[in-house]
């Protein structure tokens, strides 16, 4: 069988996360409604607490499979299955012992479940069938899943999502129908338990289909722990990286609580939930990029990294000033239409959240190219940027309540993600001067900004009153996402040498894909 190419193979990914978010949030939206209404939004609340807390178990997970992820890279590309066998034994060493410490907890955490829940609606029966049966899936993914690190690592993550969310939509349709007609908690729990443990089974089948010479061996995998350092050193960085992230994004809506009130917290979170789903979807198409830039820098062909890199981050801008504009055309009014008037924030707290999340949308390609060199022992640098934002926001919070919080964040975001990551790449993994990056990024940032003044003033809000109806909010939508989107692609492939190769990329595949038709 010939081997698929990295853009093949992304193009892939790509595809079947996108129509696989589309049909689960779908399917979330009307199994959300039914949950509501035959189980309660006490039962759902119930689920959803347990979740959390278990949540908080899993962070010894940090880093690991990441770890494990970029070690693999190399030996796929000289496919060296040996080493393969040997990395994977020593993911399935490490991931048993978390297994059981987890399990640990978890058994302890249990404990404590009556005061955590005091006088609760539900019997203690239904928590703890609940608590142990979201536990057992939870244990299934680190002693029988480990493997699919490989999927990814080889670019094949698109099978991880399609039994993944294949199984989850069956699960979903399963519970939707068993409870609107019996109503029954068990039943529903069930479901998901029995989820974790057919998809364990038929991940499984795959993984040995794709990869019959696998033959992992977690007994040995202590030992050939000792072969593989850079596993241990790297996940120490990666954990420290992704607790850094974890502790700055659960800090902000507490601060909000403690500096304005938890009213206001209520209001941030409906901007936030509309910003987060689109960044989910962005993800879902861009990080199926993730392994193949691992392979490619595998592959040390300077030449070839540099144009990726430029090709990735500008179709990030592109995408980044398409949501950014549409966020400030269509947010407000949305809300309005959505929940009422009276939960509109200020426009300056909009355009934050908008500056936020441009900076998340934008530093995916450099980060994606770090993670591949490895680059991972600037440890410093996600603890300094959640000192700076914790201090900023805290300071900055007392004197100007919700914004001061946002312009904490923006900062240490700037100081750390929009400077240094940079510079970390250019300097260490590049090994280029970091000036062609800030005069491209300067002019990235001109070019997008320009249509957005000419379809500002073009299409002024009040001519298409979008908060009169979703019909209204809907046409205004897509004039400025055709009509923004239209002219910075245009504009873009005038001036951005990796839009055009994108582009001639995309249109030669066509071209080749009707040839075979």
């Amino acid at each position: 069988m010939p081997q698929k190419s990295r853009l093949q193979k992304s193009l892939l990914n790509a595809r079947v996360n996108l129509v696989f978010y589309f049909v689960t949030l779908g399917i979330s939206f009307f199994s959300r409604k039914i949950f509501l209404d035959t189980l309660g939004a006490d039962f759902m609340g119930l689920t959803g607490t347990l979740l959390n807390l278990l949540g908080f178990l899993n962070l010894a997970e940090l880093g690991i499979g990441s770890a494990i992820g970029y070690v693999l890279y190399k030996p796929l590309f000289e496919h060296n299955e040996t080493k393969i066998n040997e990395i994977i034994s020593v993911f399935g060493y490490i991931y048993r012992r978390i297994g059981f410490i987890i399990l640990g907890a978890g058994c302890i955490l249990a404990c404590f479940l009556p005061l955590i829940f005091p006088n609760n609606v539900f019997d203690l029966k239904v928590i703890y069938f609940a608590y142990f049966s979201y536990l057992t899936s939870s244990l299934i993914g680190y002693f029988a899943n480990y493997k699919q690190t490989l999927l990814g690592a080889d670019q094949n993550e698109y099978m991880v999502t399609a039994y993944y969310q294949g199984a989850i939509i069956i699960k979903t349709l399963l519970q939707m129908a068993l409870v609107y007609y019996t109503g029954n908690y068990y039943i529903w729990i069930s479901m998901e338990l029995f989820l974790g443990i057919a998809y364990a089974i038929i991940l499984d089948w795959k993984i040995k289909q794709v990869y019959p010479w696998l033959k992992s061996e977690v007994k040995k995998g202590k030992e050939l722990l000792k072969q593989y350092p850079e596993v241990t050193k790297y996940t120490k960085q990666i954990f420290v990286h992704k607790i850094g992230v974890f502790v700055q994004c659960q800090t902000t809506p507490l601060l909000i609580y403690t500096f304005v009130s938890l009213n206001t917290v209520a209001f941030y979170g409906n901007y936030t939930i509309i910003i987060d789903k689109i960044l989910q979807f962005i993800n879902s198409l861009l990080n199926s990029t993730n392994a193949g830039v691992g392979n490619l820098i595998a592959e040390n062909n300077q030449k070839r990294i540099q144009e990726v890199f430029w090709q990735l981050l500008s179709i990030r801008f592109f995408i980044a000033g398409v949501v950014s504009y549409c966020l400030f055309q269509l947010t407000e009014p949305f809300i309005s239409l959505w929940l009422g008037r009276e939960y509109i924030l200020p426009p300056l707290i909009l355009i934050l959240l908008i500056v936020n999340s441009f900076i998340g949308f934008t530093r995916g390609a450099t980060d994606q190219f770090i993670f591949g060199y490895g680059l991972f022992y600037d440890t410093w640098a996600p603890i300094t940027e959640a000192i700076l934002n914790l201090i900023i926001t805290i300071v900055a919070g007392h004197f100007w309540g919700l914004p001061g919080i946002l312009l904490g964040s923006i900062i240490s975001l700037m100081a750390i993600v929009c400077l240094w990551k940079p510079y970390f790449l250019y300097n260490k993994g590049f090994k280029k001067s970091v000036s062609q990056y800030w005069l491209n990024y300067i002019k990235y940032l001109l070019l997008i900004s320009l249509p957005a003044l000419i379809c500002y003033f073009l299409l002024p809000e009040h001519s298409y009153t979008p908060e009169k109806s979703f019909g209204h909010w809907i046409l205004f939508g897509i004039i400025n996402l055709f009509s923004y989107g239209s002219i910075t692609f245009l504009i873009l492939y005038i001036f951005s040498p990796g839009i055009r190769e994108l582009t001639h990329k995309g249109m030669s595949k066509l071209k080749l894909d009707s040839r075979f038709k």
